[in-house]
């Protein structure tokens, strides 16, 4: 056991460079050995710097500097692969088939190495512990790619694990094992066994409620390959950054709820498949390799949509994105003025709280989307306006929303912004950027509300299309708990479908109804007249 001031009694976490490996080993050898498992499971682990007596040791032993901490963080990456590669030698050298999973807490974007270290995925995101409902969507738009089964695992806990007598609402486990079936995931729910060695009763019946609707459908789940107009290159993947960087979070929430068909990338993975590629705030490009990938992915056609420093060197621009980067602005908050109606309303300035940069039009030809304001000055110690900032000069300093020949570029964090204030505005302009950069190529089209998801998967073998639609709205109570409760039917929602296969038939599964559609011009459209938290719809081809 382990003690921290502010969380009181905690584990304790054991180096794996000390003599504990020989005594985990020995544990997974007699486990695989004695109960022939299905699998196993190890969890809370990953690369941790340590500096017990142990890791002091290795890192002289190496050579290396012992007073450096970036000595413990290389070290690090050392022992976390020693640890499982010993570990998986071990079990397989007892059941050669035998399934593994290290768990993280999340499935690192970018770290293939570690993906490869498991047998499959499983994507650890409990809602109400932590990782909120942002997370999982994000997290298995980049484990779809990994080439390997994945699974999404949640709880039944109302709070996080451990909690005994703690239950979520039988609605929201409904809507997560639903969320992850739309997106190509087997279903985990976790649960945590009694002491006294009994499973209660109460969580498998909670449990059952939702896997009985998954039962109903699982043959429209799995062996999918996801349809997807845009990639977006995650921070995560380039810089190593924790699970919810603001910037990957925002521009997963904004294609969320703009209903975009979209896939989380890291570099390895293959540009030319998007229409539209996203490097959301914070993605400078100065690897070599990453900048010829991006340079021949818009020679072949593709469009960036680029924001903040991301598609510069930290310098200059490297793209034809019809502007001319000048870097960080000096004022802060600045304002945005659409050259369109926004949220339905007259052309006006909307604050932009994140850090602006400063560009210049370059190209004639660009198309200018929107203009920075500026206030009259920064808001601090001998200029002071109102409760919280300075008003705009009512005239247009630069242009900030700009769309080049090879994309276009957001004169803002925007997507980090979104993440922490939300604002309409934000998403307004990154959508309307986004269609514009599409154009007729948009697969999907729905009036599904803001709250709402939808998915399209194809299941080839089947000759047929699966879109999912789900809808909630999670809450916050208490302490900043998300919570689902309530699950209101919607009504009317309207579809349309790009596919360059004719559209034979329209069916709502499981009820196995076919649906009225109309197929012309390549578009199928139909309507979904109710549904309450999720349906799936089949278009066969």
């Amino acid at each position: 056991m382990h003690y921290v001031p502010e969380h009181g009694p905690t584990y304790h976490l054991l180096c794996m460079n000390s003599p504990y490996y020989d005594t985990l080993i020995a544990q997974v050898e007699e486990v695989v050995r004695r109960y022939d498992p299905v699998g196993i499971f190890l969890d809370i682990v990953g690369e941790r710097a340590c500096f017990c007596p142990y890791c002091r040791a290795e890192v002289i032993k190496q050579g290396w500097d012992p007073e450096d901490f970036y000595s413990y963080v290389r070290l690090a990456g050392v022992t976390y692969k020693k640890y499982y590669e010993g570990v998986n030698a071990a079990a397989r050298a007892i059941k050669p088939n035998v399934r593994i999973f290290h768990n993280q807490g999340h499935i690192p974007c970018g770290r293939r190495d570690f993906a490869a270290s498991n047998t499959h995925q499983e994507i650890e995101s409990l809602p109400t512990g932590g990782w909120g409902y942002d997370h999982f969507p994000k997290s298995a738009k980049y484990a779809a790619l990994l080439g390997s089964e994945y699974l999404g695992m949640t709880g039944k806990f109302h709070t996080t694990w451990g909690e005994f007598g703690g239950f979520k609402h039988p609605n929201a486990l409904k809507y997560e094992i639903a969320l992850s079936l739309a997106n190509g995931a087997c279903c985990s729910i976790g649960d945590q066994m009694h002491p006294e060695g009994f499973l209660d009763e109460a969580t498998y019946e909670l449990i059952g409620i939702a896997y009985a609707d998954a039962e109903k459908v699982e043959e429209y789940c799995y062996d999918v390959t996801t349809v997807a107009d845009v990639g977006v290159l995650s921070i995560e993947s380039i810089s190593g950054t924790a699970r919810n960087h603001p910037a990957d979070t925002g521009s997963g929430r904004m294609l969320l709820e703009g209903k975009y068909l979209y896939d989380v990338l890291d570099t390895a993975c293959d540009f030319s498949k998007y229409k539209l590629l996203i490097l959301p705030d914070a993605i400078p490009v100065t690897d070599p390799a990453l900048l010829a990938k991006l340079k021949a992915y818009v020679a072949g056609g593709g469009k960036l949509l680029c924001s903040g420093v991301s598609g510069t060197d930290g310098k200059e621009m490297l793209f034809d994105l019809g502007v001319k980067w000048l870097g960080k602005g000096q004022y802060q908050p600045t304002y945005l003025r659409p050259e369109f109606e926004a949220l339905g309303l007259p052309k006006t300035s909307y604050v932009m709280y994140s850090t602006n940069y400063v560009i210049e039009q370059t190209d004639d030809t660009a198309q200018v989307l929107g203009y920075a304001r500026y206030p009259f000055f920064n808001r601090e110690r001998g200029y002071f306006c109102s409760h919280q900032h300075t008003p705009f000069v009512t005239e247009d300093a630069a242009p900030a929303v700009v769309i080049g020949k090879d994309g276009g570029y957001i004169a803002w964090d925007i997507f980090s912004e979104y993440a922490d204030k939300g604002s309409i505005i934000l998403k307004e302009i990154v959508l309307h950027t986004i269609d514009a950069l599409l154009g007729e190529d948009k697969t999907l089209t729905t009036n599904l509300p803001s709250a709402g998801v939808v998915t399209l998967n194809e299941q080839a073998k089947q000759n047929r299309y699966v879109l999912h639609a789900l809808y909630a709205t999670p809450v916050k109570r208490g302490g900043g708990i998300e919570i689902i409760e309530d699950l209101v039917p919607v009504y009317d929602t309207t579809f349309e479908v790009k596919t360059a296969k004719p559209i034979t038939r329209v069916t709502a599964v499981p009820q196995n109804k076919e649906l009225p559609f109309t197929y012309e011009n390549g578009i199928c459209k139909f309507t979904i007249d109710k549904f309450t938290c999720a349906q799936i719809v089949t278009l066969e081809y």
